[in-house]
C-alpha cells in the first residue's frame, strides 16, 4: 500500500487504535520550556510519579528570559517564577536543561534542531503550539496542552486522532529578495486560518526541494497558523548535511542504520492526499499583513482591504474590527503605514539565515528617526555567536538597531519586550492578534527583509530592488 510520510510516520509510532477514532501514539522527543510545565511536574509529584523515560527529554528557559542586561535579576515576579520553578524541577528529574546562562539556550525550536535533539522519524512534542517547526525533518510534531505534557512524562505516550493529509505542492521559484516567510504568508492568505483545519501538511514540489532546512522550518512553523494540527517536508540529502555532526545525532554505524531508515521518509509517488493545494512561488510578491491575523495579508504594493468589498457578513465584520484595532482606513496603501518598532526574532525567523537576509538590507544604511526601537534576537546563543563570527552584529548596531541575547521577545510580550498601547510595529514573528505583542500593540507580520527594509525606510516598502 502507497503511504504518505504522515500516513509512514503514523504507523510507526501506533500503539493502539481506540473506537472512539483516538489512538495511542508513542513520542520519541519532548521538548520543554519554563510556561507550560510547572503545572505538569507538579502533578507528577502529587501523583507520586516518576518520568517514565528521562534521556527522551530536553529543557531550555526561552519565552520569560530577559534578552538585555541578563546579569541582572529578573524584573518580573512571574517570569522570574517560572524560570526558577523550571530549574528546580529539571534539576530534581534529571533533565538535560540549557539554563538562563548556557551558550546553547535559546528558543525551543531553534535548539532543538540545533542540537540534533530533533531527528527524522521521530514524534516531537512540547509545550507550545509551533512545535510543528521540527516536521521540516520529515517528522511528526506538534503542541501539547499542559495536562498531555504531564501525560507524556508520565507515559511517553500521548492519546490522539488521526489527521487527514493535505500536499501544498509549491513550483517555480521565489524572486531572490523574498523568503519562505512570504510563501507562507501568502500560502495562509490563500488557504486561510482554517484551510488546514484537521489536517496534516507536507510541503512539496521544485520550491521545497530548492529551499534551506531554515526556509523549511519557516513554513512548518507557520503550518499552525493555518489551521493544521502539524507540518512537514520529506527527507532529503540537505536534510541529512545539517543533521550530520550535531550533538545529539547518530555516529558511527549507527548513523549509517539511521540514513537508511531515513531515506524512505517521504510520501509514496501515487499515495493518496484528502486536499492537494498548488502555488506558484513565481506569482508571490513581498508579503505584509494589514489586519489581526495571518490571513489578512496581501503584497506591500497593495492597499488595505475595503470591508464592503467583501463576501459576506462575517468577513465583513472581522475586517472591520481588525480595521479598527490596527488603526488603519480601507483602501490606503500599504506603503503608507509609519512604524514606531521592528522586530527581528522568533521561532519563525531568528535563525542565522534570517539574520544574514537582515543584514544584507540594511549593511551600510541607518534606521530611520521614525522608528522609536528595532529589536534583533538571535535564536539561540549558537546563532549569536555565529552571527557575531560573521560581523553581523556590527552591521545591526551602526544601524541603529539593538543586538541581544536569544528568547522569545517581542514575539508574544511574555517580558520586558513589548509593544506600548497604539505602537505599530514590523515583526517577523507568526501571530498578528490583537495585543500580541502587548496590549493596544498592532503587529505587521513580514519576513526578516521586508522588516529590515521598513526599519531603514520608516514604513513598508517594497524589499525588491531597495
Amino acid at each position: 500500500m502507497k503511504k504518505t510520510l504522515y500516513d509512514k510516520l503514523w504507523d510507526e509510532h501506533l500503539i493502539i487504535a481506540n473506537s472512539d477514532l483516538t489512538s495511542l501514539l508513542y513520542i520519541d522527543r519532548h521538548l520543554i520550556h519554563e510556561v507550560t510545565s510547572p503545572q505538569a511536574f507538579e502533578g507528577l509529584e502529587i501523583k507520586k510519579r516518576p518520568l517514565w523515560r528521562k534521556a527522551a527529554n530536553l529543557a531550555v528557559v526561552d519565552h520569560n528570559v530577559p534578552t538585555a542586561k541578563r546579569e541582572l535579576d529578573i524584573a518580573d515576579p512571574i517570569s522570574k517564577l517560572q524560570i526558577k520553578t523550571l530549574d528546580s524541577n529539571v534539576l530534581k528529574h534529571s533533565i538535560k536543561y540549557f539554563n538562563l546562562f548556557d551558550k546553547r539556550q535559546g528558543i525551543v525550536h531553534v535548539i532543538g534542531p540545533e542540537q540534533g535533539a530533533t531527528l527524522p522519524g521521530m514524534t516531537v512534542v512540547c509545550g507550545d503550539s509551533h512545535t510543528s517547526t521540527h516536521g521540516a525533518f520529515a517528522c511528526l510534531a506538534f503542541g501539547i496542552g499542559t495536562s498531555e505534557v504531564e501525560h507524556v512524562l508520565a507515559t511517553q505516550c500521548l492519546r490522539v486522532k488521526k489527521s487527514k493529509n493535505m500536499l501544498i505542492e509549491i513550483n517555480g521559484n521565489l524572486c531572490k529578495e523574498l523568503s519562505a516567510k512570504d510563501l507562507i504568508l501568502f500560502i495562509i492568505g490563500k488557504i486561510g486560518i482554517a484551510g488546514g483545519t484537521g489536517f496534516s501538511i507536507e510541503f512539496g514540489g521544485e520550491t521545497i526541494r530548492n529551499m534551506s532546512m531554515e526556509g523549511r522550518m519557516t513554513l512548518c512553523n507557520m503550518a499552525i497558523e493555518a489551521g493544521a494540527k502539524s507540518g512537514m517536508v520529506a527527507f532529503d540529502d540537505k536534510t541529512s548535511d545539517f543533521i550530520r555532526n550535531k550533538p545529539l545525532a547518530p555516529t558511527g554505524e549507527v548513523w549509517a542504520e539511521a540514513m537508511n531508515y531515513w531515506k524512505d521518509l517521504k510520501s509514496d509517488e501515487g499515495a493518496f492526499f484528502d486536499k492537494k493545494v498548488k502555488i506558484d512561488a513565481s506569482v508571490i510578491e513581498p508579503q505584509v499583513t494589514w489586519g489581526t491575523s495571518p490571513e489578512m495579508v496581501t503584497s506591500v504594493g497593495s492597499r488595505v482591504p475595503d470591508p464592503e468589498n467583501t463576501k459576506n457578513d462575517q468577513t465583513r465584520k472581522a475586517f472591520e474590527r481588525a480595521i479598527e484595532y490596527m488603526g488603519v482606513k480601507p483602501n490606503i496603501p500599504l506603503t503608507s503605514l509609519e512604524l514606531d518598532k521592528v522586530f527581528i526574532g522568533s521561532c519563525t525567523n531568528s535563525r542565522i539565515e534570517d539574520l544574514r537576509a537582515a543584514a544584507n538590507i540594511i549593511r551600510g544604511r541607518k534606521k530611520s528617526t521614525r522608528v522609536k526601537q528595532v529589536l534583533v534576537v538571535p535564536g539561540s546563543g549558537l546563532v549569536k555567536a555565529q552571527a557575531e563570527m560573521e560581523g553581523l552584529h556590527k552591521i545591526f548596531l551602526a544601524a541603529g538597531f539593538e543586538w541581544r541575547d536569544s528568547g522569545c521577545s517581542m514575539c508574544l510580550a511574555m517580558n520586558a519586550d513589548k509593544l506600548e498601547s497604539g505602537e505599530r510595529c514590523a515583526s517577523t514573528s507568526n501571530r498578528n492578534f490583537e495585543g500580541r505583542q502587548g496590549n493596544g500593540g498592532r503587529t505587521h507580520l513580514v519576513s526578516p527583509a521586508m522588516a529590515s527594509a521598513a526599519a531603514i525606510a520608516g514604513k513598508f516598502v517594497d524589499v525588491r530592488g531597495f
